[in-house]
């Protein structure tokens, strides 16, 4: 009875911290008489874009998935230009946040889209083996977009990530006594990690993006030059970042494999 309080508890906290987008953190057992300790956390986060999408021109088209099929989804578009460069083998797009009334934060939300419709994995890959990929990956300039279309979508995602966190080589933790010096309570000698649970949440449309997960300006002198224009059509499987420009911190990142699926 006390584990199922302990466990409602924890939950309520993180629904409340991340206003309702999350609603049960820690599944219905996770919790036993054996659990010492719960570390908890959550971010959310809600973003509206720099320049916000005309809601009356968003139309369904085709988007392509990964088995060669295709499904209907509605994609948002403007006709203003954008950040986006293209480098070898995928483009990537910057969608710049409003910024907050402190004018110390500047957060953007990048797409890294593929050349080709099955190029997802190997980019992804790429992103994960080459260190600070991102920060050498930055459109700063905008240019022009003939056809411009990135899909609305809504995604909420949960596991339990242990297993993941010791085929990295994390190991301490899931040890007996791997967290004894962490605490000096007389009952802490084989204190370990048993299960760690994460969900996020995270919606892009017109307005722009509410995000929640639980566990100035800079002006340069350019010369003149032909500007060529690009197209942004994200029809097929992207991935996305939440990026803190200032520190470059990365608060969310993820991949879309059909904008319909939840």
């Amino acid at each position: 009875m006390q584990a199922v309080q302990v466990t409602s508890e924890v939950n309520a906290w993180v629904e409340i911290q991340t206003i309702g987008l999350i609603k049960e953190l820690l599944p219905p057992g996770s919790i036993n008489r054996l659990t010492r300790l719960i570390f908890a956390n959550a971010i959310y986060f809600k973003g509206a874009w720099n320049q916000k999408f005309d809601a009356s021109k968003t139309m369904e088209h085709d988007f392509h998935l990964l088995n060669g099929d295709s499904t209907k989804v509605p994609f948002m578009t403007n006709n203003t230009k954008q950040f986006v460069k293209a480098f070898d083998g995928f483009k990537v797009l910057r969608l710049p946040y409003k910024q907050g009334e402190d004018n110390k934060r500047q957060f953007s939300m990048y797409f890294l889209l593929p050349d080709v419709n099955d190029g997802l994995p190997s980019l992804i890959k790429k992103v994960s083996s080459e260190a600070g990929f991102l920060n050498r990956h930055i459109p700063n300039r905008k240019v022009k977009v003939n056809d411009f279309k990135i899909p609305r979508f809504k995604i909420s995602f949960g596991f339990e990530t242990s297993k993941v966190l010791k085929g990295l080589g994390v190991e301490s933790p899931f040890t007996e006594g791997g967290l004894t010096e962490m605490t000096d309570s007389p009952g802490s000698q084989n204190l370990y990690v048993s299960d760690i649970f994460q969900k996020s949440f995270i919606e892009v449309n017109e307005e722009g993006t509410e995000a929640a997960a639980s566990t100035g300006a800079t002006f340069v002198f350019c010369s003149a030059m032909i500007e060529k224009e690009l197209d942004f059509v994200a029809d097929h499987p992207f991935m996305f970042v939440i990026r803190e420009d200032i520190t470059g911190v990365v608060l969310f990142s993820g991949h879309i494999m059909n904008p319909l699926e939840s």
